[in-house]
């Protein structure tokens, strides 16, 4: 047998047995097209990847104590623990008033769970040594937890309003954030702009001392008497009943009755000090348009289905507001970020329809209008196939996927145009049609799958890519190649099936009838979807576009393509020809090989010029347009909450008239930016660079401006927006940082540029690192927004000194002094007051007028019963004690580094 009959009688095995066993192949279509239909409904949808850092965190809050205190008692000793922990790479701390933090990071070669294990256990192994810091009376609990940035980011806000107090619409809130934590797609709800409530015992301390009451007497007496507890059981009679004493008070009000004294008569608890039920002192602040709300930031658990979370969301403040709420409250729903990412997956789909559309019209130029919708087909196809792979994975439906996909699309369709057209070729050449197919598929299967291998191979090295851009790049090569791969699939099985079966090679002339037939069919469907399908309005766009195509293929396409193959397509490959024949002929060869080394040389050299001359820019992720502008308030570390409450307001106003400009406005209609909101206090920091820090933020504030979407912006540019705020607030508010931001897109990547000065006196750190930001700014570097330094010294601190001796020889311990102080001033939790299933603290402390009043708190006695004489007696704190001039109390970073 010839080396050509070989040739003609070669087969691919699995696309001969697709052609042989179409039953099956049809089969396969209708499961691949379910299934992919579901797994495109199912995947969650997200802006980005979900990114774990090799980071793991401990928080630890740690009230009433200075940065100073936080470091010594709860950084240091952690520190030191942690150190010793295998595959770490660095460990930084940041100590703050009341909190602390650190970042312990990880190689590689460790998984986030098993990273995150050893920590626990390190921690906990100090947390059991002796000399832990309690607090009220517990030893203080850090927390141990990994960071997903994807729940760091509320998805939306909820705010309520109206002619309302603060408790009723915090009320409200909490119905719907009970409501909201219920949904498996919500990780938590946060509350901004209303408090927590609290049973306080308002002490008078003239009064106190008056009755020779201390505050030991005051929380023993509120302790042992607001309990319940069991006694036991009792048998009596053959029956068991269990002894339990109801102590526990009912209403904050029956406290007053307390007792906290009986020697030389009863003194009530009324007597020295009010009792209230009220706020806790005030954390947060949140307003919208410059109108105070109750504001619910939603944040989604990892994985899960955003849009779908923020349709349950929606239906559940709907029902909430038609059976529960008043006809007068507003619920405004802000910052949903649901929209976009709903947004981006109609764009792909979009895509894909208008695809097949084109990739179908340029082949009937080519092959004629049934042969092409064999390609068109090989495309929704693909797409549900690696819908199937994808959700399999586990992945969600994000911009990097998204992204794969749309890429993909233009190049799965390669592999079906080489089966249609090298088919194509053998029938017209005369061979039958299930000859030509296997014929046809075999001469070319080696080759396509090569092809395949090879452009996937291309993406590998993305793939590899190590560190945390390596896990958010990732997706891109992984999603092209199982797009590549379902197109190779489709290729092989599905597409040999079908021409084998319904290939012509001239084109079949469709009666009028028919034409009609096909068009109610296709037509009567795809409106029905168009109407009723949801979500598959997609489908059902493409069959009304597909029977359109039909009109316009038979009563103009046709004539139009036609006369390209017979005229330009035919002079066209003569041109071609030509030019082949005269590139290979002679030293031609060598003239053509020589010019393409010489422009490629001179690509990659115009394009070095360019770069080095600052007219081409380098960045690894391109500069979006924004769709949030965040401004970002900080006042020195200490600042009250009230002062930075005030100054945000006023920065609210400023940035109000820019957003507001009589540019952006249509009869008062703002079309460009849809919603301000602004946060003071808890919620006002930045998730992008805080690390998933919990600290209260008093000296922050936070304003979010959203900004409509692209296709309703009128061609306005939002970038153009930021930086005109950024100019309205830049040099006015001396001593106060304000950054001009944007939702970023891409992986966290924090601050483009850092530098670290390290040493052991933070004085001359300080110093060192103020004078090297007045010589940056000095040299006026273009691209600096904001240049800052991340050790805050703007909170100054009292220093109070025990004189040992004296307070020795009175009897008075260093201990005392600074709980009397601290009682005073913090406060002490003695107990727990309970309604309706909540848990609220009794805390004690002097009343507010006394509580900032230094005389009196350094005037006060300490009261308590000398051991050696049974006598009470009476030391005033200002007896044994001495006061220095205000210091400064740093925020302490530090850093450790540690070799892999």
């Amino acid at each position: 047998m010839s080396k050509q009959q070989k040739n003609i009688n070669k087969e691919f095995k699995l696309s001969s047995w697709a052609i042989d066993n179409p039953s099956v192949v049809y089969v396969m279509i209708g499961i691949f097209f379910f299934l992919g239909l579901s797994a495109y409904f199912d995947m969650p949808r997200e802006d980005f990847p979900e990114i774990k850092e090799t980071k793991i965190y401990i928080s630890t809050p740690y009230p009433g104590n200075t940065a100073e205190d936080i470091e010594r008692l709860i950084t240091d000793p952690l520190e030191d623990k942690l150190k010793n922990i295998s595959n770490v790479v660095e460990i930084t701390s940041t100590s703050q008033e009341d909190y602390a933090i650190i970042t312990v990071e990880f190689d590689e070669d460790i998984s986030v769970e098993a990273a995150k294990q050893k920590v626990k256990d390190e921690v906990d192994s100090e947390k059991a040594s002796e000399d832990w810091p309690t607090f009220n009376g517990a030893k203080v609990e850090p927390n141990v937890f990994d960071l997903n940035l994807s729940e760091e980011i509320a998805i939306m806000n909820i705010n309520l309003t109206g002619d309302y107090p603060v408790e009723k619409l915090k009320d409200y809130g909490e119905y719907l954030e009970d409501l909201i934590e219920d949904l498996p797609q919500i990780k938590k709800v946060d509350i901004r702009g209303a408090q927590e409530k609290e049973v306080e015992i308002a002490v008078d301390v003239y009064k106190m001392m008056a009755s020779k009451v201390s505050f030991n007497d005051i929380l023993q007496a509120i302790g042992n008497g607001n309990m319940t507890l069991s006694a036991g059981n009792l048998v009596n009679s053959g029956q068991r009943r269990t002894i339990r004493i109801i102590g526990e008070i009912e209403t904050p009000e029956a406290l007053e009755n307390f007792i906290i004294k009986s020697e030389n008569g009863a003194v009530y608890l009324r007597d020295v000090a009010n009792i209230t039920f009220k706020d806790k002192e005030k954390t947060t602040y949140a307003r919208k348009e410059g109108q105070s709300v109750v504001m619910l930031e939603v944040k989604k658990r990892a994985g899960k289905n955003m849009i779908q979370a923020a349709d349950e969301i929606k239906i559940i403040v709907a029902q909430a507001q038609d059976n529960y709420f008043p006809k007068d409250l507003e619920v405004v729903i802000t910052n949903d970020s649901s929209s976009r990412t709903l947004n981006q997956v109609d764009d792909l789909v979009n895509n894909i329809i208008f695809g097949i559309l084109l990739v179908v019209t340029v082949l009937m130029f080519f092959l004629g209008f049934r042969n092409a919708l064999f390609v068109g087909f090989a495309i929704p196809m693909s797409m549900f196939m690696s819908f199937v792979v994808l959700s399999l994975l586990g992945y969600t439906l994000n911009t990097m996927i998204l992204f794969g996909l749309i890429m993909g699309l233009g190049m799965l369709v390669d592999n079906g145009i080489v089966v249609v057209e090298n088919v194509y070729r053998l029938m017209s050449e005369g061979v039958p049609r299930v000859q030509a197919a296997k014929q046809g598929i075999s001469e070319i299967a080696f080759p396509i799958i090569i092809s395949t291998a090879t452009t996937v191979a291309a993406f590998v090295p993305l793939g590899l890519w190590p560190g945390i851009f390596g896990q958010f790049m990732i997706y891109f090569p992984i999603t092209l190649s199982v797009v590549l791969g379902s197109s190779l699939f489709v290729a092989i099985f599905m597409n040999s099936m079908l021409v084998s079966k319904f290939m012509e090679v001239g084109d079949k002339e469709l009666s009028r009838k028919q034409l009609i037939r096909i068009s109610l069919i296709l037509g009567g469907f795809g409106l029905f979807i168009l109407v009723f399908g949801g979500a598959m309005r997609g489908l059902g766009t493409l069959m009304i576009l597909t029977a359109a195509l039909f009109w316009a293929y038979k009563y103009g396409i046709k004539r139009w393509a036609n006369k390209f193959q017979a005229g330009s397509l035919v002079r066209f490959e003569n041109w071609y020809e030509r030019q082949l024949k005269r590139a290979l002929t002679g030293k031609n060869v060598y003239w053509y090989f020589g010019s393409t080394v010489l422009l490629l040389l001179s690509a990659f050299m115009f394009f070095g010029m360019s770069v080095g001359a600052g007219r081409t820019n380098i960045e690894f992720f391109p500069n979006n347009t924004p769709n949030q502008i965040i401004v970002y308030i900080e006042y020195p570390q200490g600042t009250d909450i009230e002062k930075t409450n005030t100054i945000t307001k006023d920065i609210e106003k400023r940035v109000a008239e820019v957003l507001n400009a009589p540019e952006q406005l249509d009869n008062g209609y703002n079309f460009l930016v849809e919603a301000s909101v602004s946060q003071v206090g808890e919620g006002a920091g930045n998730p992008q660079t805080d690390g998933g820090s919990s600290a209260e933020m008093p000296h922050r504030g936070k304003i979010t401006a959203s900004m409509r979407e692209f296709k309703y912006r009128r061609g306005m540019d939002t970038e153009v927006l930021r930086k005109q705020v950024q100019e309205t607030l830049k040099g006015v508010y001396p001593g106060v940082a304000i950054s001009v931001e944007k939702d970023e897109n891409g992986p966290p990547a924090g601050y483009p540029i850092n530098i670290e000065l390290e040493g052991s006196d933070y004085d001359a750190l300080i110093l060192s690192a103020e004078k090297m930001r007045n010589y940056i700014n000095t040299k006026n570097i273009p691209g600096i927004a904001e240049l800052k330094i991340d050790v805050n010294k703007g909170k100054p601190a009292m220093i109070v000194r025990v004189d040992r001796e004296k307070a020795g020889t009175l009897g008075v311990a260093v201990g005392q002094v600074g709980m009397q102080l601290r009682r005073s001033l913090f406060g002490e939790k003695a107990g727990v007051y309970k309604e309706d299933g909540e848990d609220y603290d009794i805390n004690v402390r002097f009343k507010e007028d006394l509580r900032y009043n230094k005389s009196a708190l350094f005037n006060q006695n300490i009261i308590f019963r000398d051991q050696a004489t049974g006598r009470i007696k009476e030391i005033p704190v200002s007896a044994v004690t001495t006061q220095k001039t205000p210091l400064l109390s740093l925020p302490l970073n530090t850093e450790t580094a540690k070799g892999s």
